[in-house]
């Protein structure tokens, strides 16, 4: 098509939504409905691109419209169009003000304590973002649509996803003081063989604690009775007195601070630290509220 008819012819997003519209609701009364136009003036927005395509789109009657097979080209080419031009608004809408929904997932305990504690200001920084939060110890999918941000913990695996380090956290053996005048305190971690030593329940072959003793880690196998899927319930186990417990010190921090949970063997604290990664799906196209929730907690939580 030349130059002066491209020029010269009216808003085609609009002839296209026009023409998408009287499909969908299979008439003109209702296209002009929906889009705030009279009967007449659809079915002359339809017969202008008829007239400049020169070839009929639609057959009407006065109680249905039946697509030509032209028509069946051209609706689908204008549905892809309109559809580029909603995507292309939304992402540079995103570019000026970060707006829509964020769905993070988080694991419990980390979520409850630290990252909870932080939406009161994101939101009030960036009121165009809806946080849909979502705070569990399973692995949410990414790639498969199930989060846009996770915070994760240790090792990652190998994937397309990015990944932004925004931490670690050590590990620390804690009880309360009630236990430890029942039961005793251990001296060595040998000693933890006497005690009742409360494990997670997961990502674990065998319930084992390492240690560092003159220069050598090595792993001991403990044992007991009660088994939990987040740090905040062994710390709150521990804190009742039921045992002995190895936990991400972020999750016990309160409790010590208070001394309602006693550190314990930190002469031989190998000093092993969980890295904590928010990740995403990056690329070029990473969406503006993705990129300023990371940007926002690492900045909070480093």
């Amino acid at each position: 098509m030349d130059a002066k008819l491209r020029v010269g012819s009216p808003d085609r997003a609009r002839e296209l939504a026009v023409f998408a519209t009287a499909v969908a609701g299979g008439s003109f009364s209702a296209a002009g409905r929906a889009l705030g136009l009279t009967p007449s003036a659809v079915s002359r927005t339809i017969d202008r691109i008829e007239a400049r395509l020169g070839v009929r789109l639609m057959v009407r009657t006065t109680r249905l419209l039946t697509l030509t097979a032209e028509g069946q080209a051209y609706l689908g080419a204008a549905r892809r169009i309109l559809a580029d031009l909603d995507d292309a608004e939304r992402q540079i809408a995103d570019q000026g003000a970060p707006r829509g929904r964020l769905r993070v997932s988080a694991a419990f305990s980390h979520g409850r304590l630290l990252i909870v504690p932080l939406l009161g200001e994101f939101a009030r920084l960036y009121p165009h973002i809806l946080v849909d939060i979502s705070l569990s110890d399973a692995i949410a999918d990414i790639a498969g649509g199930q989060a846009d941000v996770a915070i994760r913990f240790g090792l990652l695996p190998d994937s397309p996803l990015t990944a932004r380090r925004i931490g670690e956290t050590g590990r620390v053996i804690v009880a309360s003081p009630d236990y430890l005048a029942r039961c005793g305190t251990p001296g060595i971690p040998e000693d933890l063989h006497d005690h009742n030593c409360l494990n997670f329940n997961f990502r674990r072959a065998e319930p084992v604690w390492p240690f560092r003793k003159d220069g050598r880690d090595y792993a001991l196998t403990v044992q007991g009775n009660v088994e939990a899927n987040n740090g905040e319930t062994l710390g709150q186990l521990a804190r009742d007195g039921v045992g002995i417990t190895r936990v991400g010190r972020f999750s016990v921090a309160e409790d010590l601070a208070a001394g309602r949970l006693v550190p314990l063997l930190e002469a031989f604290n190998p000093g092993d630290a969980e890295q904590i990664h928010a990740v995403f799906l990056g690329g070029a196209n990473l969406p503006a509220r993705v990129r300023v929730f990371v940007d926002y907690i690492a900045s909070r939580l480093r």
